[in-house]
């Protein structure tokens, strides 16, 4: 019986002694909000380093080029190219606030194997590349947007 009420004794110690800590421990967080502590960084995680070092508009174009061809023949069965583009602008830079990935949009007209001359509208992404090395290219060529990605008239593709 005796041993039984030290046991006891020390399991009351051992909860007041917790009580006391978390006590403690709310009373120093209600404080005044302050910076981070270093254990409290994240570390190694520095996050993005975006500094807008995007490409100008010709620099897409054979990406473009190749792409619409792998597209339309791999899944549309079509032998439609890309011949030849012309009136290559740039519509905006970095449209929204600068905290988001920067991109570069850009239109012009592509002239397609078929004759038809065809308005392309695409955008340029910094670290937008395959697992985020290099640029990547998104675009749309206006009349051929056969799974409507981008629809209605390629209008997805602009800012």
């Amino acid at each position: 019986m005796r041993a039984l009420s030290k046991a006891s004794k020390a399991t009351c110690k051992t909860i007041s002694l917790g009580a006391a800590l978390g006590t403690l421990l709310v009373a120093l967080s209600v404080g005044q909000a302050k910076a981070a502590n270093p254990f409290e960084l994240n570390f190694w995680l520095s996050g993005p380093k975006y500094e807008g070092r995007v490409a100008p508009c010709e620099a897409a174009l054979s990406t473009i080029t190749s792409q619409f061809h792998e597209k339309e023949s791999m899944y549309w069965n079509s032998s439609l190219t890309i011949t030849a583009y012309g009136n290559i602008h740039e519509i905006a830079f970095r449209p929204w606030q600068s905290d988001n990935i920067p991109r570069r949009y850009c239109s012009g007209n592509a002239q397609t194997s078929d004759g038809v001359n065809r308005i392309v509208n695409f955008s340029i992404i910094e670290d937008g590349g395959f697992a985020g090395f290099g640029q990547g290219v998104e675009w749309c060529v206006t009349g051929l947007d056969r799974n409507w990605a981008n629809n209605p008239g390629c209008k997805g593709a602009l800012p």
